[in-house]
């Protein structure tokens, strides 16, 4: 337990220090290797992925963010829910919870929505009621928690019956050289941290999901880390250690 909590610490001192800054290395496409969605509200571009993009929200459906961060996910699948949808957000930094409800307040001035929430809580413990949401999406934060298992069992029980868990994440191609795994600016990068691919989707089934696939697959390469000082310094050795994945997984009617 106490080598959880130095991991979330090392997490939360990263993630405040750059919502302070309010400043990304990524700027529209991933310092991660994958696909991002433009950034709204002034919001911070990090992530791997584009989870709401895949995520087909529908009108009234009540959307769950692991990891929010600033609010750029919680922000871009808030219209698509409706007013008569929600979406809440869940994050453990207490600087990132300042950011984003600076920017809940300039996304209800300019949209007119109420919808969206956000809750300070851990991703392994979600301060949410069983069932409680339609669907959750997570974009690049699952890997940065000290235990990813309990993170999806966390996720399914948060689950309606029938509903759905898109996440965006790295995943390991192969081993890290020791030195880097105990990098802490690569974990709080998405790097270090991150599982075995198929630790990763091994622990999402484990945790109860059905329909498990794949929608992206994107190889991380040297060349491609946005001139991210974190990731710039550990080059080659990084290079096709990893990839940017966004997994579709579903908690069946009969679960």
């Amino acid at each position: 337990m106490k080598v959880h909590e130095k991991t979330r610490s090392m997490v939360r001192k990263a993630y405040g220090t750059v919502a302070k800054k309010s400043v990304s290395c990524c700027s529209g496409s991933s310092c991660c290797g994958g696909d991002a969605p433009e950034k709204s509200e002034g919001e911070l571009g990090l992530s791997c992925g584009n989870p709401v993009g895949f995520s087909k929200i529908k009108k009234g459906m009540t959307v769950l963010d692991l990891g929010s961060g600033a609010g750029k996910d919680v922000f871009i699948a808030a219209p698509l829910t409706g007013p008569k949808g929600k979406v809440i957000g869940v994050d453990m930094t207490p600087e990132m919870l300042v950011l984003a409800k600076k920017n809940l307040a300039k996304f209800t001035a300019r949209t007119g929505l109420r919808n969206v929430e956000f809750r300070k809580g851990l991703i392994e413990k979600l301060p949410v009621k069983a069932g409680e949401a339609d669907l959750i999406i997570s974009n690049c934060v699952v890997n940065l928690s000290p235990d990813k298992p309990a993170v999806f069992r966390e996720a399914f029980r948060a689950l309606k019956p029938g509903g759905r868990l898109v996440v965006s994440d790295i995943v390991l191609n192969r081993e890290l050289p020791p030195a880097l795994k105990k990098h802490a600016g690569l974990y709080a990068s998405c790097v270090a941290g991150a599982l075995q691919r198929r630790d990763y989707l091994g622990a999402i089934k484990a945790a109860g999901f059905k329909g498990i696939k794949l929608l992206s697959d994107n190889t991380y390469r040297a060349g491609g880390t946005c001139s991210d000082p974190i990731t710039d310094k550990a080059g080659k050795a990084l290079d096709g250690a990893a990839s940017s994945i966004t997994v579709l997984a579903e908690k069946t009617k009969r679960a």
